[in-house]
């Protein structure tokens, strides 16, 4: 009777307290099962490879030759895997009117050296204001602009489908991420139709990309057959007005990586870092800021660290953002160090 006694006390115990059990048990749970949700294989730095992105406006934003930096990293640095963009504004400078003399160059350039490139398209495209609108399509209504994207889409995969040296077409750049750039809101009906268009007019991969640290990946990746990420390490945040170290762990990313192949219909083939820092950031463009500004967010010693970071992510293909930077170093501050740094990997 005593031991039915105190089994009763401990039934209605459980009972007052079934909420506090069931987070420590779903706590519990997850600190056993989180590391293992994090496991990937991670590469040697023999089995990884390196590309850049590259950004003619940017160059010349310096005031220095874009083709003459496209042909340093083409020759000096050895570089091979490519991210180029087709800017709207660019590409279409005026309602109808394409053209596409640097791009061809770009393309060409490459291909003479057998190296690859991912042609990004769409109205959101790296480099601020993220939105690339040409003058002359800033007053059309939202209907009018994307019917004008769509023709600019479709004027741009067919001039180079024949390229056997564009290896994937990327659709937009990071469009789930709403609060960043000069961007209207993310209409995801047309996103879906611009990826429709571009499948329906080659059969070379889709890539989608989207933020390492501020993004929920599945959209974005669900709709990719190769989904990209960012990856950053310290940046500047023009809303709390301050510079930010992400207090990340490379845990975080392979944990991210296997719930994005987990819940994403479909999975994606394969996952890449589309875009990894290796320039600073800081309140204004690097070229103005001074030497101990820059360096609070990228120096040799901060790239090299974000490398092996991103190694023990798990990922294994990098595209690095700042070639422009080590170039400008080069070129102007008589520093090189980046520039032979970086060349090592390629």
């Amino acid at each position: 009777m005593f031991e039915n006694y105190e089994i009763m006390k401990l039934i209605i115990y459980f009972k007052r307290h079934k909420f506090l059990f069931a987070f420590l048990i779903v706590t519990a749970a997850i600190i056993v099962l989180l590391p293992l949700a994090s496991v990937r294989p991670i590469y040697d730095p023999d089995e990884l490879s390196y590309g850049v992105t590259f950004s003619p406006r940017l160059v010349r934003g310096m005031g220095l030759n874009w083709q003459a930096a496209f042909t340093a990293a083409l020759d000096d640095l050895g570089v091979r895997q490519f991210r180029l963009m087709a800017y709207w504004d660019e590409i279409e400078y005026k309602a109808g009117v394409f053209n596409f003399a640097d791009l061809d160059w770009q393309i060409n350039e490459a291909a003479q050296r057998n190296a690859s490139v991912i042609l990004a398209l769409g109205y959101r495209l790296p480099r601020w204001p993220e939105c690339h609108s040409p003058e002359w399509a800033k007053d059309l209504t939202a209907q009018e602009r994307q019917e004008k994207i769509f023709n600019y889409l479709k004027q741009v995969i067919e001039r180079y489908q024949d390229r056997r040296n564009i290896i994937a077409w990327q659709v937009e750049n990071e469009p789930f991420l709403p609060h960043f750039g000069d961007c209207p809101k993310l209409d995801k009906k047309f996103l879906d139709q611009e990826i429709k268009l571009a499948r329906s007019l080659d059969r070379r991969p889709i890539i989608v990309t989207d933020s390492g640290e501020l993004s929920f990946w599945v959209p974005a990746a669900s709709r990719a057959d190769i989904f990209g990420t960012s990856l950053y390490r310290d940046t500047y945040s023009y809303h709390f007005n301050r510079y930010i170290h992400y207090p990340l762990t490379p845990g975080f990313f392979r944990l991210k990586a296997n719930l994005t192949e987990f819940l994403s219909m479909p999975k994606p083939r394969d996952i890449v870092v589309i875009e990894l820092q290796a320039e600073p950031w800081g309140p204004k463009p690097y070229y103005q800021l001074t030497k101990e500004e820059g360096e609070r967010t990228m120096n040799l010693e901060k790239f090299r660290d974000i490398l092996e970071f991103a190694r023990r992510s798990s990922f294994r293909e990098f595209y690095l953002w700042g070639v422009e930077w080590w170039y400008w170093e080069k070129e102007v501050n008589g520093e090189s160090r980046m520039w032979n740094e970086a060349a090592k990997l390629f």
